[in-house]
């Protein structure tokens, strides 16, 4: 039961990691053409 205590966390800190990671593949962001980034290319 102890290794469960301990491998549990560690498993979904895994997990969250992860899905923070590749959050980019799974949600894609809405392209804005308001942004800093676009008004100082001209776009």
């Amino acid at each position: 039961m102890a290794l469960i205590a301990v491998l549990l966390p560690l498993l979904m800190l895994g997990v969250v990691l992860a899905l923070g990671r590749y959050e980019e593949l799974l949600l894609p962001k809405e392209q804005e053409d308001d942004g800093p980034e676009g008004a100082a290319l001209g776009r």
